[in-house]
C-alpha cells in the first residue's frame, strides 16, 4: 500500500478545510472521468473522432470538444446519443460523497 506524499496530505487538508473547494474539485474530477470514458469507448471500438462525428451527425471538432470537456452543460441526451452510436448504454447514479456523509452525521448528532 502506497503512502501519501506531503503534497497529497496538503491537498487533503485543503479539501477538508474548504467544503466549497471540495465540491468544485469533485465536479471537475467527475467531468474528467466522463470525458475519459467517452475517449476509452471510442478507442475500444477503434474509431476515429471523425468516424464518431459521422455517426452522431456532428463535426469532428465537436467530438474533440466533447471528449476534452470543452462542451459546457453537456446534456444527458448527448451522452446517450454518443454511447448508443458506439453500441453502449448510459447509466446515471446519484450517491452522496463520502466526506459529506460523515459531516452530515456529525451535524445530526449535535442537533439530536
Amino acid at each position: 500500500m502506497s503512502r501519501k506524499t506531503a503534497v497529497m496530505e496538503w491537498i487533503d487538508d485543503q479539501l477538508r478545510a474548504d467544503p466549497r473547494l471540495a465540491r468544485e474539485v469533485d465536479e471537475i474530477l467527475g467531468e474528467m472521468r466522463l470525458e475519459q470514458d467517452l475517449v476509452a469507448l471510442r478507442e475500444k471500438r477503434r474509431l476515429t473522432q471523425k468516424q464518431v462525428a459521422r455517426l452522431l451527425g456532428a463535426s469532428q471538432p465537436y467530438v474533440a470538444k466533447l471528449e476534452s470537456g470543452r462542451v459546457r452543460n453537456l446534456g444527458v441526451g448527448t451522452l446517450v446519443k454518443y454511447a448508443h452510436a458506439l453500441g453502449a448504454t448510459v447509466s446515471v447514479r446519484i450517491r452522496p460523497r463520502p466526506h459529506q456523509v460523515a459531516a452530515r452525521r456529525g451535524r445530526l448528532k449535535k442537533a439530536g
